[in-house]
């Protein structure tokens, strides 16, 4: 294949997918979308397990170099409590970890399903195996929601993702401020999609948690492209300021990892790759993403790489200039 229509900045590990329901120790109709950590000395993965009824809930599995022999919990991990917390009535998906060190706790932001959308939900967990909810914590539809590891000038940050009712208006990535994780304020509307032709235009979304770098915030986020045969999702960078993340100081132009892969477009949703979780490992970056929401798979990229990468992307002050264009 012609090397200028293969190249992606990610690599894919060989033997994807890592994870399906055919390692499922319970009955389930797909498992993707998983949050990452490590955790004494393991990768531990969070999974969305979605049952026969279109119902998800969430799963850990675990492994010792976060690729093979993962030990998977044997019933659901953390599931929907509709009766105490009424938006999860169809379910919880999609979640991201924070190790938040001040706390000495995970804290994972997950979506939950209510009858009036998605939104935010919370939830604080020392062991994988106990979990203390917080609740809701952005009104529907939100969702494609985590947490920054610090505080800046006193308040904890989130980046999320409401969805207006009109689709004319777009999908955009807002940064919310809290003191207590529980009641948020200073919304503001920080990357936008972009318009028209774009590969990340109308929509656009969170993936994994920001990853902190020297040169500032590191954000993996989705871009949906709305085509005659349905939407494509695929990935793109961006970085935050270090001190202020409602600032954008770098964005990619064009995607940097998309569905090519047979098992990344077909499935119960084609043409998607979707990763809510990302570990740092040494010199390395290991993605792991949801495909074609039916399975987990693997991408790794060198941590210079990727950095080197993003540094070379449009500063923001192009972008706002091109935009007014």
């Amino acid at each position: 294949m012609n090397q200028n229509s293969s190249y992606e900045l990610f690599q894919r590990y060989s033997g994807n997918p890592i994870l399906s329901v055919d390692n499922w120790p319970y009955k389930a109709n797909s498992v993707f979308n998983a949050a990452a950590a490590q955790v004494d000395g393991k990768t531990i993965l969070l999974a969305r397990v979605e049952d026969y009824r279109g119902i998800s809930h969430l799963t850990v599995a675990r492994s010792s170099d976060g690729i093979k022999d993962w030990q998977i919990d044997p019933s659901p991990t953390l599931k929907p409590e509709p009766e105490k917390y009424p938006e999860e009535l169809w379910g919880i998906e999609d979640p991201r970890l924070t190790w938040i060190q001040e706390m000495k706790k995970w804290a994972i932001c997950y979506t939950s399903y209510s009858r009036g959308g998605p939104l935010v939900s919370l939830a604080m967990t020392e062991d994988f195996k106990t979990f203390q909810r917080l609740g809701s914590v952005m009104p529907p539809e939100d969702k494609d929601a985590a947490l920054f590891p610090v505080k800046f000038n006193g308040l904890w940050a989130m980046l999320h993702r409401p969805t207006p009712k009109s689709a004319l208006l777009g999908a955009h990535i807002w940064i919310s401020f809290s003191p207590n994780l529980k009641h948020w304020g200073e919304h503001q509307e920080i990357i936008n999609a972009r318009e028209g032709g774009w590969w990340d235009a109308n929509k656009i979304g969170l993936c994994a948690p920001p990853m902190q770098t020297k040169h500032g915030w590191l954000i993996l986020y989705h871009g949906v492209r709305t085509t005659a045969s349905g939407s494509i999702y695929r990935l793109g960078l961006i970085l935050l300021d270090l001190e202020n993340p409602a600032k954008v100081l770098r964005r990619t132009d064009e995607w940097i990892f998309g569905p090519k892969a047979l098992y990344e477009r077909e499935g119960d949703v084609d043409d998607v790759v979707f990763p809510c979780g990302w570990i740092k490992k040494d010199d390395k970056v290991f993605i792991y993403y949801g495909a074609a929401d039916s399975r987990i798979c693997l991408a790794t990229v060198d941590f210079q790489e990727l950095l080197n990468f993003v540094l070379k992307c449009p500063d923001n002050d192009y972008i706002i200039k091109r935009r007014q264009e």
